[in-house]
C-alpha cells in the first residue's frame, strides 16, 4: 500500500487506514523504531506489562525470602521493644 507524508506542524505524519491498524493491533500508543531505511510501528506495550504473572510464578516457586535477614547496627543500638 502506498501513501504520502503529510506535514503536521514541523513534522511529518503518516495516515494509517482503519483496517491496517485493526489487523495489526494497534491502540493508542504505539512503539516507533527506524530499522535500516524503515520506519516500524507495533503495539505501545504497558509500563511492568506481566509484573504481576511473574510475581505470581515467583511466589509460587520460592518459600520466604530470598536472602535471609540481615542485622543492622540499628536492631542493637536503637530499637527497644
Amino acid at each position: 500500500m502506498k501513501s504520502r507524508l503529510v506535514r503536521i506542524g514541523n513534522s511529518r505524519g503518516v495516515r494509517l487506514p482503519k483496517a491496517l491498524i485493526e489487523e495489526a493491533g494497534l491502540t493508542e500508543e504505539v512503539e516507533i523504531r527506524a530499522t535500516g531505511k524503515s520506519i516500524v510501528i507495533t503495539p505501545g506495550s504497558r509500563v511492568r506489562e506481566g509484573w504481576s504473572e511473574a510475581a505470581r510464578r515467583l511466589g509460587a516457586k520460592e518459600k520466604g525470602l530470598l536472602d535471609p535477614p540481615v542485622a543492622t547496627r540499628f536492631d542493637d543500638e536503637e530499637w527497644h521493644w
